[in-house]
């Protein structure tokens, strides 16, 4: 399976001696706007002129910078408001101005990777396509009555599997060794409902190839003897095998090299590309950071590829189930019944090793320790997303919920505060929509709607102080979020609008 990587030396802003220096002079306060300047010459001969210049007195690497590079700016982060317009209005009108075009993303030395199509991104910082966030971004379209606007980010993201082989995390040269949670089939769904399977039949061979990507190296670590791993694939030592989130670049990451150079001091020499890795593959998940991910108390002690997340394998079930369904549909049946035993061995599995009876709640299983993990997190609420959960434990789980992380502005997500934007108090879009959508799957409407009442709430008083949608909120204070995380807070916000109106249009 082709990890799609790209030869970095061509992008002299990823890679090299002047991005080194750049990022260690700390010239820019976020190392994401570096890596996404676009040359102004070609990347050979800015190297060039870098190399000659460097060493004369009266080189100013900051001018140099400014000389050689277009440097981006944020997207649709504060826009004009007028003093009457309403939190519906004003998502209305973002739309528009989150869309952006990628097919002419090709020029020399830009780390951007073209889409055929307009594709709705995040905000902010978030100037690119990203992966998960575009599933949570189609259902407040649909919501809105954009389906035009579904159908050609559907189109983009199979365009991705297409060259790839998998759907790289973003649009960006650099995101090219590692995905995130795969929802194009759900997106698939989104597009199904709007305008039947008939548009979503041409894009089932790219979820089948999406599938085999996250799987590849099953056959080899199921026929091991005891706990193997491969990738993204687990082998449990009884033919079980689960998933994890991976990275395969052991490196600090070029949109945080300060960061992951900063973290990495204080661990050990030998010790760093496991942390590199793992600090990759928490970003695979769209956690990026949380105390799930921890053995002790700070990042240096991240495990992320030792566990096989409970979200991660409870969406591969509804990849599977999804195959299953759709592959008869286009004249393979046989196929589509090797899916569906595969999405029933993974119910199982995941009932088994991600159960947590004295909890009551679903969690993340340590594969090398065989143990589930103690840490409770909202990634429980994926089993009820994607229809694994049995209904007594879908009961338990709501139970749960309703006793220790329900606060007034809907769910935190997690129940430790650590300083990471993935622990309390944050409370995030996607995680919501997550928790409502399973829980009334499962009949708990109540829960859920008490739920969505507070995280729409929540987003309505906080736009009303601030004029801006947020990336994330305290749901325990019931405004945005304090600086958590390792970059500043972000507005737009692609998929607070979307799950904001996905879930008022249910209202």
């Amino acid at each position: 399976m082709s990890s799609g990587l790209f030869d970095y030396t061509n992008f002299p802003q990823i890679s090299g001696e002047l991005f080194r220096t750049v990022q260690r002079r700390d010239l820019f306060d976020d190392d994401k706007r570096f890596v996404d300047a676009e040359p102004r010459v070609s990347p050979d001969l800015v190297v060039e002129r870098y190399l000659t210049g460097r060493d004369r007195p009266d080189f100013d690497l900051e001018s140099f910078v400014e000389a050689h590079f277009r440097l981006p700016e944020p997207v649709a982060a504060a826009p004009d408001l007028t003093a009457s317009r309403s939190m519906e209005d004003h998502v209305s009108s973002l739309w528009g101005a989150l869309t952006r075009t990628f097919e002419d993303a090709d020029s020399a030395g830009s780390t951007l990777i073209p889409l055929p199509n307009p594709h709705v991104v995040p905000g902010g910082r978030f100037r690119e396509m990203y992966y998960w966030d575009s599933y949570f971004t189609a259902e407040g379209l649909a919501a809105a009555d954009r389906a035009d606007l579904i159908a050609g980010m559907v189109e983009n993201i199979a365009s991705l599997v297409d060259r790839f082989g998998f759907v790289p995390l973003g649009n960006r040269a650099y995101y090219d060794s590692r995905s995130q949670v795969p929802l194009l089939y759900r997106m698939l769904r989104v597009l199904e409902r709007e305008e039947g399977f008939d548009a979503v039949a041409p894009h089932v061979e790219a979820l089948r190839t999406e599938h085999e990507f996250w799987m590849d190296g099953a056959d080899r670590v199921g026929e091991a003897n005891g706990p193997a791993a491969h990738r993204r694939v687990l082998g449990l030592g009884d033919e079980t095998v689960l998933n994890r989130y991976w990275d395969d670049r052991a490196r600090p990451r070029p949109e945080s090299y300060h960061e992951d150079r900063r973290l990495a001091e204080r661990v050990n020499v030998d010790d760093r590309p496991g942390l590199f890795r793992d600090v990759r593959a928490a970003c695979e998940s769209g956690w990026d950071f949380s105390s799930r991910w921890l053995a002790g108390d700070d990042l240096t002690t991240i495990r992320t590829t030792e566990l096989a997340p409970v979200d991660l394998n409870a969406v591969l079930f509804g990849v599977e189930s999804a195959l299953a369904e759709w592959l008869p549909r286009v004249g393979r049946s046989e196929a589509g019944e090797r899916y569906a035993d595969l999405a029933a061995d993974r119910r199982a599995a995941i009932n088994r090793y991600c159960w947590d009876a004295d909890a009551g709640f679903y969690v993340d299983y340590s594969w090398r320790d065989d143990e589930r993990s103690e840490r409770l997190t909202l990634a429980a609420v994926a089993p009820l997303f994607t229809g694994v959960a049995t209904d007594d434990r879908a009961a338990a789980v709501a139970d749960r919920l309703r006793r220790d992380f329900l606060r007034p502005g809907g769910l935190v997500t997690t129940l430790e505060a650590t300083g990471e934007q993935w622990d309390a108090p944050s409370g995030w879009a996607p995680l919501h929509w997550m928790a409502v959508t399973g829980l009334r799957r499962y009949g708990h409407d109540d829960l859920a709607d008490e739920i969505a009442g507070r995280w729409v709430d929540l987003a309505r008083s906080s736009f009303e102080e601030t004029g801006r949608m947020a990336e994330k909120y305290d749901v325990r204070t019931v405004s945005e979020t304090t600086d958590l995380g390792e970059y500043e807070p972000q507005y737009g916000f692609g998929w607070t609008n979307g799950v904001v109106t996905a879930l008022s249009a249910r209202r």
